[in-house]
């Protein structure tokens, strides 16, 4: 994996491109002079872990022919509050159709998180990763 990171706008403003030409836009927060005009880094990495899991999750339904036409993550995050301000805990929580049946969902979520997502696998093994799984309201 190959990706190129150039500074787009002063301050902080910075575009991350991949080999394919997919770029994405992150800055710093405004607190510290950021224009609100990409994602905080730690919220792409909060994202990215959601990101990872979907895929997963949505394959494993896929393979067992359940037909997901509703699917969304709504992700808590916590961070710690020190320097760094490291993560601490997520709580994701999965909506779906209510045709899927939520006993194959929520094997798909487990069998992500501790096997199959990479995301999952590389952050710090002391941050707390609740899931939770539901038919959509």
């Amino acid at each position: 994996m190959k990706l190129n990171l150039k500074l787009v706008e002063s301050p902080f403003v910075i575009e991350v491109k991949n080999e394919a030409g997919v770029s994405m836009k992150m800055d710093a927060t405004e607190k510290i002079g950021g224009k609100n005009k990409g994602m905080r880094p730690m919220e792409v990495l909060a994202g990215s872990l959601a990101g990872c899991m979907s895929i997963d999750v949505l394959l494993i339904l896929q393979k067992q022919r359940q037909e997901v036409t509703f699917y969304e993550i709504n992700i808590e995050a916590h961070r710690k509050d020190a320097v760094p301000a490291a993560f601490e805990a997520f709580h994701l929580v999965f909506s779906f159709n209510k045709e899927v049946d939520l006993e194959k969902a929520e094997a798909a979520v487990k069998l992500s998180h501790e096997k199959y997502c990479s995301v999952s696998a590389s952050l710090n093994p002391q941050i707390v990763i609740k899931t939770e799984v539901k038919h959509q309201s």
